[in-house]
């Protein structure tokens, strides 16, 4: 027994020893677990959806915080089924690989040899953590208007009150109205914020006297004076001159501010992944709901990627694309394309050339001309390959193919071009990785409870432990979900861009000095910020 409790604590030391050499900086939150199950050292399933990049936590635990994890995906299963699921568990089929692929003797041609050489990538260019020391005393407002400050709230009050103005000279006198205050916009952002804290099913339901109702807080407004300030709220009231065909222009300087915050406030690790984050309802909505209440959910029409940090969870960049629309950020023309996921990719990674950088991407945006290109700027990549979904322009057929022949878990292999390397791993199913950020030469392991160690590249170590923690990071991030749900595009946009800030305040407040005084949670930081915005301390009723 003892011998068997050594050989567990000395396969834990060697996945924590992996783990940092992976540069996967210790979770910062402190909720990473003493054994290996619990840690980034998930085992992706070929039979679960390989482009859906999920990570199983463990055979016999639930996994239902994964459903909708890279969920710009989670339509690709079944179509992958039907083509025989080339991009993850294959049958035997030797037919031609996908468009674009090259033959065997193309892609000796092309230089592609199963010749493996060392690749090591430079020291990251860049001090990581938060950009500014905030003080002991700081308060869960104070984080919150690193990114939302008094001028941003000021620039709400002048707008939405200019659009009264001028939608009351159009439509007639509101006999209710009066213009907003400062005071007031900032309890108007506290209302609809504690939809997340409190999970109310409407922001209207605070004033209730029903199940969701919240009189702790309804005393700080009337619901007619919330009712009349969510009639006219805007960032930009009337469209500009100039730029006019841009589709997001309501919210555009809001969105131009928030980046630029993010950016001043923290530095990431030299790991970051790109994908689509979980906007929608939380998790565990979506794995209860009925098929009919699925169907009943208005499709969003916008599209929203993120650049974000793998060892701490911070939301670097946003982007945001319209799904319908002529104007340039439309998708009209490049909907489930690769050229709209190496758009978007490229616009996510503008500002981190030259760094040494590590991004990590699902199949969507994997692509060796794209890998190449970021190359070039000091950016290197690990990223996961559907033959379906993926741009394969330059691979080599065998490698995307099945072959005839049964593969053995864990086994693998590899081809390069310089520093490229395409792997195919098989772990009930054939998994392919495309990176020039791990040594082909390197060996790793995935570690599940039940099944033991599963040898692997460490490519595919370092992909399965930084998605992983995405994975898991969702169920965190789902705690500032906003539920207020409007109907106009750009007030969607604007409460998820909030539900990020809010998110990624609190990481700051993790890392600071005034975690120390007051160690909130995620739940309790979300409800003071609420108070604060509230100005509860002060708690007497406005009309």
């Amino acid at each position: 027994m003892a011998e068997c409790g050594r050989k567990a604590l000395s396969l834990l030391e060697a996945a924590r020893s992996r783990y940092e050499s992976l540069q996967i900086s210790d979770d910062v939150f402190g909720e990473s677990g003493d054994d290996s199950s619990d840690n980034p050292f998930y085992s992706t399933s070929g039979d679960s959806d390989s482009d859906n990049c999920i990570a199983e936590v463990g055979e016999e635990e639930h996994h239902h915080h994964l459903h909708h994890h890279h969920h710009q995906h989670h339509q690709q299963k079944r179509g992958d089924k039907e083509s025989g699921h080339s991009g993850g568990a294959g049958g035997g089929s030797t037919g031609a690989g996908p468009p674009g692929s090259l033959s065997r003797s193309q892609a000796g041609e092309e230089g592609w040899t199963e010749t493996l050489q060392d690749v090591t990538v430079p020291p990251y260019k860049e001090t990581y953590g938060p950009a500014q020391k905030m003080p002991v005393t700081a308060t869960a407002l104070d984080f919150f208007q690193l990114f939302v400050p008094d001028n941003c709230i000021q620039n709400m009050v002048t707008q939405t009150n200019m659009y009264a103005k001028k939608f009351q000279e159009r439509f007639g006198l509101d006999e209710g109205w009066r213009p907003v205050t400062a005071q007031e916009m900032k309890a108007f952002l506290g209302f609809v914020t504690s939809t997340s804290v409190h999970r109310c099913e409407s922001v209207l339901s605070i004033w209730s006297s029903g199940f969701f109702s919240n009189r702790s807080i309804a005393l700080k407004m009337s619901q007619a004076r919330f009712e009349k300030i969510l009639k006219y709220f805007h960032i930009v009231a009337f469209r500009p001159s100039q730029g006019s065909n841009q589709g997001l222009y309501k919210i555009q300087p809001f969105l131009d501010s928030l980046q630029q915050s993010f950016s001043c406030t923290f530095r990431p690790s030299q790991t970051q992944v790109l994908h689509e984050p979980l906007i929608d309802e939380d998790p565990v909505f979506i794995t209860t709901c009925t098929e009919r209440e699925l169907r009943k959910r208005k499709k969003r029409k916008f599209s929203l990627w993120v650049r974000q940090c793998t060892s701490t969870g911070f939301i670097c960049q946003i982007s945001v694309h319209l799904k319908e629309g002529q104007g340039t950020d439309g998708l009209a023309t490049l909907k489930n394309k690769p050229q709209l996921h190496s758009l978007v990719a490229k616009q996510l990674c503008q500002n981190i050339s030259g760094r040494n950088t590590i991004i990590f991407t699902g199949p969507s945006i994997t692509s060796l001309s794209l890998f190449t290109e970021f190359s070039k700027q000091d950016i290197f990549c690990c990223g996961l390959l559907s033959t379906r979904k993926s741009d394969c322009t330059g691979l080599p057929q065998n490698m995307l193919v099945c072959g005839s022949t049964p593969a053995q878990r864990g086994q693998s292999r590899v081809m390069m071009k310089g520093s490229m390397s395409l792997i195919s791993w098989y772990n009930k199913g054939h998994f392919r990785f495309l990176t020039n950020a791990y040594p082909p030469t390197k060996q790793g392991m995935i570690i599940k409870r039940k099944s033991g160690e599963i040898p692997c590249p460490l490519a595919v170590e370092a992909f399965a432990a930084h998605l992983s923690y995405i994975c898991k990071y969702d169920d965190k991030y789902s705690k500032y979900f906003i539920f207020h749900k409007p109907n106009k595009t750009w007030q969607q946009v604007f409460w998820l861009s909030i539900s990020i800030a809010i998110n990624n305040a609190y990481i700051l407040y993790k890392m600071s000095d005034a975690y120390t005084v007051k160690r909130y949670s995620r739940a309790q930081f979300g409800e003071r910020l609420v108070r604060e915005l509230l100005d509860l301390d002060d708690c007497s009723p406005t009309q």
